[in-house]
């Protein structure tokens, strides 16, 4: 895939300057601002799953590219060894840090001899460069990339000193391997307090490899993309979700027009304290309903408890997601419930009183009737918003994959995760279920008005 936005990326990378002087860096290490005039911004091919990048003119090419944009400053085998990045493997070629303005770059020699790459070339190094700068700014995915201002270093040693900073590669402690940013006399370089205080941004492990055996995977066509994404996306948090709410507005609409019932049967005083439970919900965070819930209904609790004790709990599993989704969208209906009895002609009910009329008679054949377009419109707006429900849901169900991650959870953990295309399908799915829900509202709203009319004009 070639790109003119990552040459134009590079070519500014590359055109500011890195004055440092020859006495600045250690031994071995060769400054790149000896050799950017002769960078190449243009012919770097990147694969489309982003972890290879080729040059046709240079005999060597990156393969295996992965940026781990946070390291780890705990101690390591029983003691401080630095702000450390978990290699993961131990056979990586080429691996860079980058802190603060340095970026600090190690070629294995023995794999760069078998590549054909010279570091002491500045031809080289400048091709080099090229496809570092290629490769980073695609697997940046939002995160910074390498500095505009960045001061190149490139070395065929483990262990370098800068500005009383060491940049180690591939140290080995205990079973595993890290890149390790710490000062000369092995403080946390991380501390601001630290007189060489140095910001550490992330860390990218490679192989420079010969240019034929890099993969450079062809990008694919739009319907061949779109294909492969629907073929491996997870479909589990739709599923979830529509159980969610279904469940969820069954409860929601008869709660709703009974607790409606409830408050038209009380005192004044009464009804006032109801009501301001009822709606409470609807005013509050979504993450305080939530965090309530959670304390109402913890494993600490002794409701919590109970329903642990009968094996059927209720934090952390799918029915903490109706849950989470019935207090929050509840008072919609309540609301759209109580406002539509209310507006009800009382002539009328007791006149069916007078007839002798039950209670529940009453009820479903004159209220329910009467008041079904703001019933049906409060549904449909409860259900929207169960539909959508995020913060109480996280607290109370959390995020398990196939069990209560819903659209929004996932919407939100795909994207921290750097899968922004599924967070855009999903987000799509959510904004498509909203027009059709507004929609179905205004056309109610239409056809109701429309009818009212024709009867008065009758």
């Amino acid at each position: 895939m070639r790109t003119r936005l990552l040459a134009l990326a590079l070519a500014v990378a590359c055109a500011c300057g890195f004055g440092i002087s020859p006495s600045a860096f250690a031994v071995g290490m060769q400054p790149a601002d000896a050799v950017k005039a002769q960078v190449s911004v243009e012919g770097v091919d990147v694969s489309s799953d982003e972890a290879a990048a080729t040059i046709e003119e240079a005999p060597f090419a990156i393969d295996g590219f992965e940026r781990a944009n946070t390291g780890s400053n705990r101690d390591i085998e029983g003691a401080y060894r630095g702000y450390a990045y978990y290699i993961g493997k131990k056979n990586d070629t080429l691996m860079y840090l980058s802190a603060g303005n340095a970026v600090v770059v190690y070629v294995d020699a023995d794999a760069a001899k078998q590549a054909s790459f010279s570091i002491d070339s500045k031809d080289d190094i400048a091709l080099l460069q090229s496809m570092i700068v290629a490769l980073d700014t695609v697997n940046s995915h939002g995160n910074a990339p390498i500095s505009d201002q960045a001061q190149w270093y490139f070395t065929s040693s483990k262990e370098n000193e800068l500005g009383g900073v060491r940049y180690l590669f591939d140290q080995v402690y205990g079973d595993r391997a890290y890149d390790v940013i710490v000062g000369a006399d092995g403080t946390d370089v991380t501390d601001e307090g630290n007189p060489l205080y140095t910001r550490p941004s992330f860390a990218c492990f490679a192989n420079i490899v010969p240019s034929s055996e890099a993969t450079i995977v062809v990008a694919p066509t739009q319907m061949e993309a779109f294909g492969a994404f629907m073929s491996t996306l997870d479909w589990s948090p739709l599923l979830i979700t529509l159980k969610t709410t279904l469940t969820a507005i069954v409860f929601i609409f008869v709660l709703g027009l009974a607790c409606a019932y409830l408050c038209l049967h009380v005192s004044s005083r009464v009804r006032d304290v109801l009501d301001t439970l009822f709606t409470i919900p609807m005013v509050l965070p979504p993450t305080v309903c939530g965090f309530l819930l959670l304390l109402l209904l913890g494993s600490n609790t002794a409701i919590g408890r109970f329903f642990i004790d009968i094996g059927f709990p209720l934090i952390f599993s799918w029915p903490a997601t109706v849950i989470a989704a019935v207090v929050v969208a509840f008072p919609l209906m309540y609301r759209n419930a109580i406002g539509a009895f209310e507006n009800l002609d009382g002539n009328l009910l007791d006149a069916a009183r007078t007839l002798g009329w039950s209670e529940a008679r009453i009820f479903f054949r004159i209220m329910l009737p009467l008041s079904w377009s703001s019933i049906a419109a409060g549904t449909v707006l409860a259900f929207a918003r169960a539909l959508g429900e995020f913060g109480a849901t996280l607290f109370l169900a959390g995020n398990y994959l196939g069990i209560t991650r819903t659209i929004p959870i996932a919407i939100y953990f795909e994207w921290m995760n750097g899968n922004t295309d599924v967070a855009i399908f999903w987000t799509i799915i959510l904004v498509l279920f909203s027009f059709v829900v507004i929609a179905f509202i205004n056309l109610w709203s239409r056809r109701t008005t429309r009818y009212r009319k024709g009867a008065i004009e009758q």
